[in-house]
């Protein structure tokens, strides 16, 4: 297959999977096993394209984010905001930068492990789309801390591949009594430092691994899914304010059993070993 090809595939499954709560790393490494890719540089680009995604939040919530930097100096729900977000963000940071290598070394190269992460992810979300605690919590921007830290630890569980950062992050504000579309729009938000920091680590890491001909590659890879995560953030959040959580708990359960059957009956479409 054709590097140009598998550029924009992998750009498309990013862009589509990003801000849904179906693992997006999950999606993108058994994309890239089932048009048996190498491991390396593909691995590297699945995680340096998920930055365009992030654009899409930046460009879609810059009003709201230009107004908040703005009101820093003045208002203390601003910085109360910016702080919550930081909080999120650090357990996360803290055990990425840890558990780097061996999540890229172990973790990323187990496709069955990947599958049934999708399936039991997407029963928990059928189960807490049903039973969450009644929302206490209805404004992205007045979330307390200790929330916003329990948020924080929940998304630590995302580092397993298949788990779903987004996912993680929506069920541990669901239970801390977050309504779900602000559930959601936390998400989204905390995702510009985390993915952010994640693109950071991953291109220096394998800084000597980039060269031209991949720079091209992953720009396309970028392009592609910066555009088609700008549709999927506003179709995403229709879906959860009429019908919640429960057709992405659905989809993670078929393509995590899809997943397996295809890793037991053709293993050597997936590179499986």
């Amino acid at each position: 297959m054709s590097d140009w090809i598998a550029a924009l595939i992998l750009g498309l499954v990013e862009g589509l999977t990003e801000f849904i709560p179906v693992s997006s790393t999950g999606m993108l490494l058994l994309t890239k096993k089932a048009m048996g890719l190498p491991d390396g540089f593909w691995d590297t680009f699945c995680v340096l394209i998920q930055l365009g995604a992030i654009l899409a939040v930046v460009v879609l919530y810059f009003q709201r984010l230009w107004r908040i930097a703005l009101l820093i100096p003045t208002q203390p729900r601003a910085r109360s905001f910016v702080l919550s977000l930081l909080v999120a963000f650090l357990p996360a940071a803290v055990a990425g930068l840890l558990l780097h290598d061996l999540i890229k070394r172990v973790l990323f190269e187990s496709p069955n492990l990947i599958c049934v992460t999708l399936i039991v992810g997407g029963v928990v979300l059928l189960v807490i789309d049903r039973y969450a605690p009644v929302p206490t919590r209805k404004d992205a921007m007045a979330i307390p801390l200790r929330t916003s830290f329990a948020i924080g630890l929940f998304q630590c569980l995302a580092l397993v591949p298949g788990v779903s950062r987004s996912g993680a992050t929506i069920v541990g504000a669901m239970l801390m009594g977050v309504e779900k579309r602000v559930a959601a729009e936390f998400s989204f938000l905390l995702a510009i430092p985390v993915m952010a920091g994640a693109f950071t680590v991953d291109a220096w890491k394998n800084r000597a691994q980039l060269n031209t001909g991949h720079t091209e590659l992953i720009a396309v890879g970028f392009v592609v899914s910066f555009l088609v995560a700008l549709v999927v953030i506003r179709g995403m959040l229709a879906i959860v304010t009429r019908r919640g959580f429960a057709p992405f708990g659905w989809l993670r359960i078929a393509v995590g059993v899809a997943g397996l059957l295809l890793l037991k009956f053709v293993p050597p479409a997936l590179g499986c070993c």
